[in-house]
């Protein structure tokens, strides 16, 4: 191989070298901040002027990002993704009873699920903030 060869071997191989070291982040960041912004619409829903459609649809988000988020993070993060899967499954459940066939026992268990959700999430985020930020 000739020099010339040698220098463009040598500069694509720094390039590529270069290129990994693009972020330090890793990929699930985006997703744990998705988490955390959908999180916040969550306590102020308030299920008896807006009825339970309302605290569903906001839900639904958090339902979603959670999924993304935990699928992501939870070979780094197994505790803390365990906590939020645990704590949306069991919203999830009541969500579906509180819109199906609404009782005043089902809606009185909503506060205190949604808090353990939004627990759940701070704790995930503070955890994942050591390598998002």
């Amino acid at each position: 191989m000739n020099m010339w060869g040698r220098i463009v071997v040598g500069l694509m191989l720094a390039g590529l070298l270069l290129a990994g070291c693009g972020s330090s982040k890793p990929g699930y960041c985006s997703a744990v901040n998705n988490l955390k912004a959908s999180i916040k619409a969550l306590p102020s829903t308030d299920v008896v002027a807006n009825g339970t459609n309302a605290l569903k649809s906001a839900f639904s988000e958090v339902q979603d990002n959670a999924t993304a988020a935990v699928n992501a993070a939870k070979s780094d993060f197994p505790t803390e993704t365990a906590a939020v899967t645990n704590s949306v499954d069991a919203l999830s459940n009541t969500v579906k009873q509180a819109t199906s066939s609404p009782s005043a026992a089902t809606v009185a268990q909503l506060p205190g699920e949604v808090s353990a959700v939004v627990t759940s999430v701070q704790n995930f985020v503070k955890a994942a903030s050591s390598k998002c930020s």
